[in-house]
């Protein structure tokens, strides 16, 4: 009888134990994003697996070996990007899953497991960079000063993406597209104007990191950044817009961390003042300065920002400017704010945010109060900065009212009204004197 028992409890056992492998093994999707600088592999598996990587030459290959691992997935489904990756293959044998990628050239990689998180379970991530890529030539900052009447930078940055989906709505709307939507009416808004240029520090749907944005935006001598968000809260009658900058303990947190790497230090102050050298007293002043401009150029940027969506929004969120220690407003360099657009929890407000038309209402009252506050602090050198000198504007050949209206950030409306002008028709010489707003 114990016999019988003992060889029912080891069947037992033995049958938890292959099934326990078994699921633990499922490669239940192979998924790709690709984004400027490089194509992620993701494989989707039902727990965490051993797994093994290496790379081969002639033909060029990237080959995973996944171990006690069974593919549950149709390889040739598989939307592959054809930046680097030629074709996706697949091979089963008794003790491991290999998937062979076909390159066309050589790579280089990084590779990590990531646990559970919203709507995704367990994750391979493998990050395939190409081995010969040239670096982005950056400008250093005595190069930026000599430029004249150059563009104003505004770097846009759009909230989560790829594999981090952000917040979602009742209807599946998911913050990572609403902010990518807002984020490209807001440049192509902001290239449309003259003296002012955007960038976007995702352009796609793909995840970039929190310090490789503000590394984006350093590295393109941005001027300010806005970073696009829609709130998530577990109360869905919540409702409004908010606008965030950094805190002074946040900044003061920082800059500890700035001065263990005098290196990093003088890079993220343009390379103008090295602090690799300096006594640790007179760093800190240096870091500490350009932190506090840092953060008042914020205040007053957003502010602005604030004042505009509040004439245009439904309802805002609080009272007056909001403060927190983000990551990406983290940047004693360069001014930067944080613009939650809405509650996409709140159903109303989810529907708000599905449409072309409160896109551009938010848009339109993010561009007009940065417009605003870089028409009374441009930084030198710039287009704006000169027209910010006189207040005045002689007519040239080829002027239309809407577009001398546009350059200095005010309606048509109020350019005639100021000018007592009673059409649209200029003469060449006519001299129109430019309101404040």
């Amino acid at each position: 009888m114990k016999q019988v028992l003992f060889q029912s409890f080891m069947f037992k056992l033995a049958l938890l134990f292959f099934c326990s492998s078994a699921v633990a093994g499922d490669v239940k999707g192979i998924r790709f994003w690709q984004d400027p600088e490089k194509t992620r592999l993701v494989f989707d598996v039902s727990e965490q697996v051993d797994y093994k990587l290496f790379t081969l030459e002639d033909p060029y290959r990237l080959v995973v070996d996944l171990q006690n691992a069974k593919l549950k997935t149709e390889i040739d489904t598989v939307d592959v990007p054809q930046a680097l990756v030629k074709k996706v293959r697949a091979s089963q044998s008794s003790d491991k899953l290999r998937v062979v990628l076909d390159l066309k050239r050589g790579v280089s990689t990084k590779d990590f497991l990531l646990k559970p998180y919203q709507d995704y379970g367990h994750r391979l991530v493998i990050d395939i960079r190409d081995k010969n890529a040239q670096k982005p030539v950056v400008k250093t900052a005595s190069s930026v000063i000599k430029e004249k009447n150059r563009d104003i930078i505004i770097a846009i940055d759009a909230g989560h993406g790829g594999e981090d989906p952000g917040a979602s709505g009742k209807k599946g709307t998911r913050e990572k597209n609403v902010t990518l939507a807002v984020a490209k009416r807001l440049a192509e808004k902001i290239n449309a104007q003259k003296g002012y240029k955007a960038f976007l520090t995702r352009s796609g749907d793909y995840y970039v990191g929190l310090e490789e944005r503000t590394r984006l935006a350093r590295n393109n001598r941005a001027d300010l950044l806005v970073s696009l968000h829609a709130d998530g809260f577990t109360d869905s009658r919540v409702k409004g817009a908010s606008v965030w900058v950094l805190s002074t303990r946040g900044a003061n947190s920082e800059m500890g961390k700035w001065l263990e790497q005098r290196e990093k230090s003088s890079d993220l102050l343009g390379g103008v003042e090295s602090l690799q050298n300096k006594d640790p007293l007179v760093a800190k002043v240096l870091i500490d300065l350009s932190m506090h401009y840092s953060i008042g150029e914020s205040l007053k940027a957003g502010e602005e920002v604030r004042k505009k969506l509040a004439s245009s929004m439904p309802k805002m969120h609080g009272k007056g400017l909001r403060k927190a220690a983000f990551v990406v407003l983290k940047m004693p360099d360069i001014p930067a704010m944080l613009v939650e657009m809405a509650f996409i929890s709140n159903p109303e407000e989810e529907r708000l945010l599905r449409t072309s038309s409160q896109q551009n209402k938010i848009a339109n009252a993010v561009f007009s109060g940065v417009q605003k506050y870089f028409r009374a602090n441009a930084p030198d050198g710039t287009y704006i900065a000169s027209l910010g000198q006189e207040r005045s504007h002689k007519v040239k050949r080829g002027d239309t009212l809407s577009e001398i209206a546009a350059s200095y950030g005010v309606s048509m409306n109020q350019l005639k009204k100021h000018n007592k002008l009673t059409s649209s028709n200029l003469r060449i010489g006519q001299v129109l004197s430019i309101p404040e707003v």
